[in-house]
C-alpha cells in the first residue's frame, strides 16, 4: 500500500493552462472535413410553417440595432450555426446582438407578428443541439447583455444580465468574498442565461445544489415581446406561483431570460483537493460513502474518472496523472473556513480509507495552482476525447449504485461496431454520469439503431433520467417519454402553447415533435 503524499510533498509541473471552450472550438474545427446540416442528419425533422427572412426583415433589424449588431456575412454567421462538437449545424442567415431588454422585446414582438422563428443563444457550449438553429431560425445572441447590475455582500446576492460569462461573474464575486454556486468546465465561455435555461449542474452540485434552488428571480421576455419581471432578490417569498421555475430548464422555449438574481455563498477560506486511485467500482462507492460520513459539511465535490478517460487526457493533451495507473480515480474537494480543521477531517478520512484498503494511492494539495492542474484531469476529458474522431456524448442521472454499470454493458454491446472507446466519468456525488463513445467517423445508423435505444431504455429501467444537466435540446426530444409521463408531456405542450402560441421560440427543441 502506498502512502498518500502530504500537501508539502506534492509537486505537479508542466501542465498546460486551462483553455476555455471558445479556444477549443477553433482547434476542433480545423480537423473537420465539412459540416453536415442538421436537416440532413435528422431528415425526419421538417421545417415548420415559418416565414423566410427577407430584405425588409433585415432592414427592420438594422434600423433597430444598427448594422454593426446585425451579422449577415456567411463567414460571421457560421460559428453561430454549429455546436462545439459539430454534431448539429443550421443554416441561419442572420445573427442579432441586442444590448438591452427593450431591444429583445422589440425583436420578439416583430418576429411574433411576422412568424419568424428565433433561436436564442448564449455561450453555445451545449451538447444536445439546443443552442443552434435547426433550419434557418434567426439567431439571437445574448453575448452583449453582459452587465453586472448589483452585488450585495450582506445578503449574498447577485443581479446581472443573461450574457455574463460564468467565470467573469465568479471573478467579480471574489472581490466581495462571495462565489458562484455553479462551476462548469465550460465556465470560460458559458453564459449565466444559458446555464439557467438548461438548469446546468456542474462540479459542485453536491454542495450548493441546482440552479432551481439558487436562482432567486429572473426577468424574461415572452414570445409576444411582453417583459415579465420576476427579478426578486428575496430568499423567502411565499406569494403564490413561483413563475421563475417555469423558465429554469425550459431552454428558451417559453421565454428568453434577460436578467437573473442569484444567491451566492461565501467564498471558502480553505479548499483542499485529493486525487485518489482505487481498484474497482465497489471501492469508488465505499470512498463516496466514507467521504460523506467523515467530511460531511466540508465536502464540496466528489468526481469519478475511469481509466480510458484519463488515458485520453494523457495521450491527446499531454497531461499526466500525478499517481500510478488505476481502473478508477476519485477526485474529492473540501471547502471550509479553517484549514487546520479541514485538513484534520481529511486526514482522518484518508487514514480510514487506506486502512480499509478502499484507496490504494493518492495525492493531496491546497495550493491553488496545483489544484487547478489536477482539476484539468477531470475538466478537459471532453476536449481530449474530441481528438479521437466522432464522439457520442450522453449525460444521464442514475441511482448511485448503478452509476457505472452501463459502461461495461455498452462496451460489450458495441464490440463489433465502429466504436473504439467507451468511457464513463462524472459527478458520482449526485449520480450524474457522462457516457462518451468514440469512433473514427460519425455513424447515424449506429446512433439511431444501437446506442440511443440501448442507453435511454436502460437508464429508464434503472429509474434514472435521460438528461441530468444538459437539457433535452434537439437530440433527446423523441426520448423524453423515458423520463416524463404522457400526462406530464401533455401539460408541457399546453404551457408551450400558452406562452408561445405561434411556436417561434427555439422550435424543434425539448418537446416531442409528434
Amino acid at each position: 500500500m502506498k502512502k498518500i503524499l502530504s500537501v508539502t510533498q506534492f509537486l505537479l509541473n508542466g501542465l498546460r493552462k486551462h483553455e476555455n471552450i471558445r479556444c477549443l472550438h477553433t482547434g476542433y474545427i480545423s480537423h473537420q472535413k465539412q459540416f453536415v446540416l442538421t436537416k440532413d442528419r435528422y431528415p425526419h425533422i421538417k421545417r415548420g410553417n415559418y416565414t423566410e427572412l427577407n430584405d425588409n426583415h433585415v432592414k427592420f433589424f438594422k434600423d433597430l440595432l444598427g448594422s454593426d449588431r446585425v451579422l449577415t456575412d456567411p463567414n460571421d454567421v457560421q460559428p453561430y450555426n454549429t455546436d462545439w462538437i459539430k454534431m448539429v449545424c443550421g443554416y441561419s442567415r442572420i445573427v442579432l446582438k441586442p444590448k438591452t431588454t427593450e431591444e429583445i422585446s422589440n425583436i420578439l414582438k416583430f418576429c411574433n407578428k411576422e412568424k419568424l422563428a428565433v433561436c436564442p443563444q448564449g455561450g453555445n457550449t451545449g451538447l444536445v443541439g439546443g443552442s443552434v438553429p435547426v433550419f434557418d431560425e434567426i439567431v439571437l445572441s445574448m453575448s452583449l447583455m453582459n452587465k453586472i447590475i448589483n452585488i450585495n455582500e450582506l445578503s449574498g446576492t447577485l443581479v446581472c444580465e443573461a450574457g455574463c460569462v460564468l467565470e467573469t461573474l465568479d471573478q467579480e464575486l471574489e472581490k466581495h468574498n462571495l462565489m458562484m454556486p455553479l462551476d462548469l468546465g465550460a465556465k470560460g465561455s458559458c453564459q449565466i442565461g444559458g446555464n439557467i435555461s438548461t438548469n446546468a449542474g456542474g462540479l459542485r452540485f453536491l454542495r450548493y445544489g441546482s440552479l432551481q434552488g439558487n436562482v432567486l428571480g429572473v426577468e424574461v421576455v415572452l414570445a409576444n415581446g411582453e417583459v415579465l419581471d420576476c427579478l426578486n432578490v428575496l430568499k423567502k417569498d411565499n406569494t403564490g406561483f413561483h413563475l421563475r421555475h417555469l423558465f429554469i430548464g425550459s431552454e428558451g422555449t417559453l421565454g428568453i431570460v434577460t436578467k437573473a438574481a442569484l444567491q451566492c455563498p461565501p467564498r471558502p477560506k480553505s479548499i483542499i483537493l485529493a486525487f485518489l486511485g482505487v481498484e474497482d467500482f465497489e471501492s469508488v462507492l465505499s470512498t463516496l460513502k466514507l467521504a460523506k460520513e467523515q467530511l460531511s459539511e466540508t465536502l464540496s465535490s466528489c468526481e469519478l474518472i475511469d481509466a480510458p478517460s484519463l488515458d485520453a487526457v494523457n495521450k491527446y493533451l499531454g497531461i499526466k496523472s500525478p499517481i500510478d495507473e488505476f481502473p478508477f480515480y476519485v477526485l474529492i474537494e473540501t471547502s471550509g473556513s479553517d484549514v487546520n480543521h479541514d485538513e484534520e477531517k481529511l486526514n482522518v478520512f484518508l487514514d480510514k480509507a487506506m486502512t480499509r484498503g478502499i484507496v490504494i494511492d493518492g495525492i493531496v494539495t491546497n495550493e491553488p495552482s496545483k489544484m487547478q492542474n489536477i482539476w484539468q484531469l477531470r475538466e478537459r476529458i471532453a476536449e481530449a476525447l474530441l481528438h479521437t474522431g466522432a464522439v457520442y456524448k450522453y449525460d444521464v442521472s442514475l441511482p448511485v449504485q448503478h452509476f457505472y454499470e452501463i459502461v461495461p454493458l455498452l462496451q460489450n454491446e458495441l464490440k463489433d461496431t465502429s466504436a473504439t472507446v467507451v468511457t464513463g466519468y462524472g459527478h458520482i456525488g449526485d449520480g450524474n454520469l457522462h457516457v462518451n463513445i468514440a469512433a473514427e467517423e460519425y455513424d447515424q445508423d449506429l446512433v439511431n439503431n444501437v446506442i440511443e435505444p440501448f442507453v435511454f431504455k436502460w437508464v429508464s429501467e434503472k429509474k434514472g433520467s435521460i438528461s441530468a444537466e444538459h437539457g433535452i435540446g434537439l437530440k433527446k426530444t423523441e426520448f423524453l417519454h423515458y423520463s416524463k409521463t404522457p400526462e406530464a408531456i401533455s401539460l408541457m405542450k399546453k404551457l408551450k402553447n400558452l406562452f408561445d402560441p405561434s411556436g417561434i421560440l427555439n422550435p424543434y427543441k425539448v418537446l416531442p415533435l409528434h
